[in-house]
């Protein structure tokens, strides 16, 4: 019986292709969009998660009062945090802490940028790598001693076996100085967010920096902790809630000032940090994990859709295979039989789907990787076929699973009557489908136009400097020593605009900053935080950032004691004439000379807040405008002078715009993947309405070639088979445009700066729709339009 269950099932696919044809790229579609969302949501959801101790490591995390009320959240804690709640604290087992640092890694002629991080001995005990020559414990004694990744030996040495006491030379300010090789680690893997290509002994930040380390008030590690087996984090993060303010009332006792603006600590798990890296007022709210969800209810809604488009097509041509269930149920076969049978047709219908997705898959997985900037990999393991095949028997299931009941329910006598009587319940669920349907393309064509428009005002909104044709790298290596002679030799390359330098940089992270900035006359309960950052000659003549009141720093100055504040700034402080006024930064005099006008120094999530610049002609990073037309040449010129200060290390460049793009990877990304997800839902639901127009034509030819006898025009026809389609998508739409401006509203709220949700939206996308329903149904409506009304009728 099951032979012949799949034979019939071949049969119908091949008798009828122009449905055949339609349900396999329905649901062959839906399942590549699904299987594609699942190997990205894969992907996200491990993100961090290699560590073997991954649910008890946990990170500290501080919080700190805001000058507008709210609270502010961020990952450097004290560095006596981690010894202190080891020591007083049952439920940690082990708290290390970690301080990251980018510097220039050589050997001999060889020189690289790489990221490293100074460790403590516990840090091997919280944090899961493999030591693949030396010993942890021969690092921890050795204070000049470093690990190598195996990637950065090979970089470095070629090999990564016997290169243990070999000599580094590590180039970063103060910690600049030779290091011995004390073992090889293997590198993390491609999805570990804090990539690390060497580690230092925890021993050389405490000489150098051991001032800050002994301050409560100085927060500059990362902390983290391992937790004993069964410890409640909610509860733990209740009893640490005041421990640094303990600690501040402990060793500054009467330092009202630093305890009034002394934050809250809590913990959270390491491996949430990738996906739960949002913060509003001190509580974790969100992150790349909305995205997640995002993506994962589309699929099944993109799968729902491409089920209801194959429910539609099968009862379309539910007609055409009633003759064989009124034989079959005349010979005997039960209900339940019938229902096997094509439940079984469908199942089979969704696993030759699959292997027509698994093509797509292998068609598209290159451009999916470009668009969401992931290595994303189709690995046919034990486990991911199992969870394809459980997908894609599921699909089938729920695909076939009103066909096959409907068909089975038909009544042997009317069937061979040739009369295929309907109920008014069937005409409303399979209306009610196409209105689900249209909703959901609606809400995503929403979706996508919104999404577009932010990204638009994103890179339209003036952000009060000019970001294009600037280009911008670190000043490693030699270059640090001579960037004057450097940047005078810039100026002469012809293209080039105006270079300077700059700390920190126009995106949120600053070389300095904090609160505490003192002036005559200050409120002393004023507590306001500051972002901070050293610029050099020429910076707001080379970035045109205009001023506001008193002069730019310039060389016929002495500005190693001057200071410029924003407008935001100044009206917070409550200065009025405040140029030659006196300042205290962290006790050093300073005087303004300046106050820029405000400026995005942060993304659009943020409003502009307090800001100050110091002068400081020898900061870390170059930024030199050149002309647009020969970007190229000039380039190039930049490189050869590049290469002659600083010979051996790689000229590693980026466009400031790139950078500014960078911050809206994401969003830019979601607004790709929308549009086309949006496409395809739109397609998909197209295909359902088609099924359904032809549903209806076989339903209603009778009536059309009655209507037709007694006068109807073509016109006429189409217009009354259109009316109904059209009605079901003007329910949609009504359904669709309150629950797109809700979902649209709640995500533009995390920008600060965003779009209005312009009723123009919602016409464009009712429109939009309108006219592909009038497209999808036409081929339907004329075709029985111009049908001869005598091949309808001779029956009667």
């Amino acid at each position: 019986m099951f032979r012949n269950y799949i034979k019939t099932a071949w049969r119908n696919l091949i008798k009828d292709k122009q449905f055949s044809l339609l349900n396999l790229l329905g649901l062959s579609t839906g399942l590549a969009c699904v299987l594609l969302i699942f190997l990205w949501v894969q992907d996200e959801l491990s993100v961090d998660k290699f560590n073997a101790n991954d649910s008890r490591l946990f990170q500290v995390l501080k919080t700190a009062p805001m000058a507008d009320g709210g609270i502010d959240t961020y990952h450097y804690t004290p560095g006596l945090l981690g010894q202190y709640m080891q020591k007083e604290l049952p439920e940690v087992e082990y708290a290390t802490v970690a301080r990251p640092q980018t510097g220039i890694l050589s050997v001999s002629s060889k020189s690289f940028k790489a990221n490293a991080q100074y460790i403590d001995q516990n840090f091997f005990k919280v944090f899961s790598y493999t030591i693949v020559d030396g010993s942890a414990n021969s690092f921890a004694l050795n204070k000049y001693g470093v690990l190598l990744s195996d990637k950065m030996a090979l970089k470095l040495f070629n090999t990564t076996h016997n290169i243990i006491g070999k000599t580094i030379a590590w180039d970063k300010k103060e910690f600049t100085g030779s290091y011995s090789v004390s073992g090889v680690f293997q590198s993390q893997p491609s999805n570990a967010t804090e990539p690390v290509d060497l580690f230092f002994n925890y021993k050389i930040y405490q000489t150098i920096e051991a001032e800050d380390l002994a301050n409560w008030g100085s927060n500059n590690q990362n902390t983290y902790l391992l937790l004993k087996k069964g410890t409640d984090a909610d509860a733990f993060n209740k009893k640490i809630k005041n421990f640094t303010k303990d600690k501040i009332k402990q060793f500054y006792p009467g330092d009202k000032y630093l305890l009034q603006w002394e934050g809250d600590i809590f913990i959270q798990k390491y491996s949430d940090r990738y996906l739960h890296g949002n913060y509003v007022n001190g509580k974790i709210s969100g992150g790349r994990i909305e995205y997640v969800k995002l993506f994962s209810i589309i699929a099944i809604f993109i799968l729902v859709i491409a089920c209801i488009n194959f429910m539609n097509l099968s009862t379309a041509k539910a007609s055409r295979r009633m003759k064989e269930v009124g034989i079959k149920k005349v010979v005997g076969a039960s209900k339940g039989s019938l229902i096997l049978q094509y439940l079984g047709e469908s199942i089979f219908m969704a696993f030759a789907a699959l292997m027509i997705a698994l093509f797509l898959i292998d068609l598209l997985l290159p451009a999916f990787r470009d668009i969401t900037g992931k290595y994303l990999t189709l690995k046919l393991t034990a486990s991911f076929a199992i969870t394809v095949a459980l997908i894609t028997f599921i699909t089938g299931l729920i695909a076939g699973s009103y066909p096959a009941f409907y068909l089975s329910h038909f009544k042997p006598v009317s069937i061979l009557k040739g009369k295929l009587i309907t109920s008014s319940g069937e005409s409303r669920i399979r209306k009610g489908l196409v209105v689900f349907q249209f909703t959901i393309s609606v809400v995503l064509i929403v979706s996508v136009l919104v999404v577009y428009q932010e990204m638009k005002l994103i890179q339209t909104t003036n952000l009060g400097y000019n970001k294009e044709n600037v280009i911008r790298f670190p000043n490693d290596g030699n270059l640090k020593k001579n960037v004057a002679p450097f940047l005078t030799e810039i100026k002469k390359l012809p293209g080039v605009m105006g270079a300077t330098t700059e700390s920190g940089d126009f995106f949120g992270q600053t070389s300095h900053g904090g609160g505490g900035i003192n002036w005559e006359g200050k409120d002393p309960n004023l507590g306001i935080e500051y972002y901070g950052n050293d610029v050099g000659d020429e910076f707001f003549e080379t970035m045109n950032l205009p001023m506001a009141e008193g002069r730019a720093f310039s060389k016929a100055f002495a500005d190693s004691s001057s200071v410029i504040f924003n407008e935001t700034a100044i009206r917070t402080m409550g200065l009025k004439n405040p140029i030659g006024k006196i300042v205290s930064l962290w006790g050093k005099k300073k005087q303004i000379v300046g106050v820029v006008k405000d400026y995005h120094f942060k993304s659009l999530y943020d409003k502009i807040s307090p800001a100050f610049l110091e002068y400081n002609p020898n900061s870390d990073f170059t930024l030199i405008r050149i002309n647009a037309g020969n970007e190229e040449q000039t380039i190039a010129g930049i490189q050869s002078l590049f290469t002659k200060f600083n010979n051996g290390l790689e000229f590693n460049y980026t466009f400031l715009d790139d950078d500014y793009n960078k911050l809206y990877a994401s969003e830019q990304r979601v607004a790709v993947l929308s549009k086309y997800f949006a496409c395809i839902a739109v397609i998909i639901s197209c295909l359902g309405l088609f099924g359904l127009a032809a549903f209806t034509a076989q339903k209603r030819q009778k009536e059309i070639g009655i209507r037709k006898v007694i006068g109807a025009s073509v016109s006429n026809v189409v217009a009354m088979l259109s009316k109904d389609f059209l009605r079901l998508v003007l329910i949609a739409l009504c359904i669709a445009f309150p629950a797109s401006w809700w979902l649209m509203n709640n995500w533009l709220q995390g920008f600060a700066y965003r779009v209005n949700l312009s009723p123009m939206i919602f016409v464009v996308s009712g429109f939009s729709v309108v006219l592909i329903t009038l497209i999808t149904i036409s081929f339907q409506s004329i075709k029985a339009a111009v049908a001869n009304p005598t091949k309808s009728l001779r029956s009667e």
